[in-house]
């Protein structure tokens, strides 16, 4: 069981790398503003990594396991702020938030799609949430 989890997290983490590094290499090539080409090179960093974190994860290397913990990690916040905002998924996601001004939950999902927000400004209702997937995903490769 441990092993088909495993692999099940490596094929996500491949899919929404690479789906991830196309989009991030179609933002980055037209060489638009400084900051949109930083923007894209961080997000372009950061899917290669989950990218690398899936495969060796899917080929059972130690390595893969310690690589996809920090590739979850990494996916499990989900901040929005006026002064700075940060959310990135890769293959799925199940993210509950609330708003400051509500405290309300919500519960968003999708399946088969990557995402990454990065900005040092963001909307003018904050909004925090958490990647339950990727927590999920975290724990599962805790599993000895």
């Amino acid at each position: 069981m441990r092993q088909f989890l495993f692999r099940l997290i490596g094929i996500l983490e491949i899919a929404g790398g690479l789906y991830g590094v196309g989009a991030m290499l179609r933002r980055l090539l037209p060489l638009g503003s400084t900051l949109d080409s930083l923007h894209a090179l961080i997000g372009l960093v950061l899917f290669a990594f989950v990218l690398v974190a899936g495969i060796l994860l899917v080929e059972g290397s130690e390595r893969g396991v310690a690589l996809s913990r920090w590739a979850q990690l990494l996916q499990l916040p989900l901040i929005a702020t006026p002064v700075f905002s940060y959310a990135l998924h890769c293959g799925a996601y199940l993210n509950i938030y609330t708003t400051a001004h509500l405290a309300r939950p919500w519960l968003d999902w999708s399946f088969g799609t990557q995402g990454f927000g990065l900005a040092v400004a963001g909307p003018s209702v904050a909004r925090f949430g958490l990647n339950l997937l990727a927590l999920l995903s975290w724990l599962i490769l805790r599993l000895r």
